[in-house]
């Protein structure tokens, strides 16, 4: 990922807050056959010091990534969306793309079968939590736990991460309000990411 100094995000609580809110991940890892990718549901083991996240594949998903063998790489996608330049004052004509995105590495490890199926019970509960009728695996276990034999849990402590929030910091307050309110029209989680960084802005 490109070094920016301005668009650098070292505080790990904000990787951890960019997780939580973007669970979908890309999974890349450099095995013997080449690069390989997956994309699956990522959450934070909460219980855990420092950044920790749990995730399944499908089998045979982890034989071809080779997990456990080597390093992986699992990137985090945040809101994001291109920038005009027609928001921008008169004369600045470079467009870009806003976005809050993560790198994190580490070597995964394998859960147990009980450890697998009691992450994706927790996994199911964190995205059905707010669904009307939220369903659960224990409203059949027997049926479920012969489901997740065809999964391979994992937990993957984050060795090391580079993340960036490109967010308009190299532009002026003017322009920077201007930008967020043309952004919050269609995508206003990057809106609300540029408030962030921007506290003076309001929309």
């Amino acid at each position: 990922m490109r070094h920016t100094p301005r668009y650098l995000m070292t505080d790990p609580d904000e990787v951890k807050r960019l997780i939580r809110n973007n669970p979908w991940a890309t999974f890349v890892s450099p095995s013997s056959q080449g690069l390989t990718a997956s994309h699956y549901p990522a959450i934070l083991d909460e219980e855990e010091d420092g950044i920790v996240i749990v995730s399944h594949f499908g089998r045979p998903d982890e034989k071809l990534h080779e997990l456990g063998e080597h390093e992986i790489l699992v990137i985090i996608q945040g809101p994001h969306d291109y920038v005009s330049p027609s928001w921008y004052a008169p004369g600045d004509l470079v467009p870009t793309w806003n976005h809050v995105t993560a790198h994190l590495y580490g070597t995964p490890e394998f859960l147990s079968d009980e450890e697998n199926y009691a992450m994706l019970g927790r996994l199911t509960d964190h995205f059905e939590r707010h669904q009307p009728h939220g369903r659960s695996l224990s409203e059949d276990e027997e049926g479920t736990r012969r489901i997740a034999k065809g999964t391979v849990g994992l937990r993957m402590k984050v060795d090391r991460f580079e993340a960036r929030a490109k967010l308009s910091q190299n532009k002026g307050p003017e322009t920077v309000e201007n930008i967020v309110g043309e952004v919050g029209k269609k995508n206003p989680a990057l809106a609300e990411e540029m408030r962030r960084v921007h506290p003076r802005q309001e929309g």
